[in-house]
């Protein structure tokens, strides 16, 4: 699924939600390339988008006192994204536990094909003191249903 800056958002289909944009002169270097953090940037901007798309933004899960924290982020580069291309990100989420989960993303060109980079972060719930903290079910189902469809 598809969806670009004015886009009206849709529900995810059943394993991914992708996300289009262009590359911003600021976020490369002075070849013109990405530089490399922006590719997590990239990924945060996909789940938060993933996550809206099941109808709670992020910002409400933190009000409902369930903010995640990235635990472990890994991430594999393929091929240099340059300036004004443009950029998809494939989200999908492969584990939900019951204090934390994975998502998975696949980042390319999106005009060409081109893999750029492939990668995984997991995040954790975590309780008003830094520990790790029980996702309410109700959260808990509604990710676990966007899994399902």
């Amino acid at each position: 699924m598809r969806n670009t800056p004015g886009s009206r958002p849709q529900a995810p289909d059943p394993a991914t939600y992708d996300i289009e944009f262009r590359v911003r002169y600021g976020e490369t270097d002075r070849m013109g390339v990405v530089y490399h953090p922006e590719y997590l940037v990239w990924c945060e901007m996909g789940r938060t988008e993933y996550i809206r798309s099941l109808g709670m933004s992020y910002a409400e899960m933190e009000r409902r006192g369930v903010p995640l924290a990235v635990a472990e982020a890994t991430i594999r580069y393929h091929a240099p994204a340059k300036y004004d291309d443009l950029i998809r990100v494939s989200t999908v989420l492969t584990r939900l536990g019951s204090r934390g989960l994975t998502f998975d993303y696949v980042i390319t060109n999106a005009e060409s094909g081109v893999r750029l980079a492939s990668a995984s972060t997991t995040l954790v719930a975590l309780d008003p003191d830094g520990g790790a903290a029980i996702i309410p079910s109700d959260i808990r189902e509604l990710l676990a249903g966007a899994r399902a469809r």
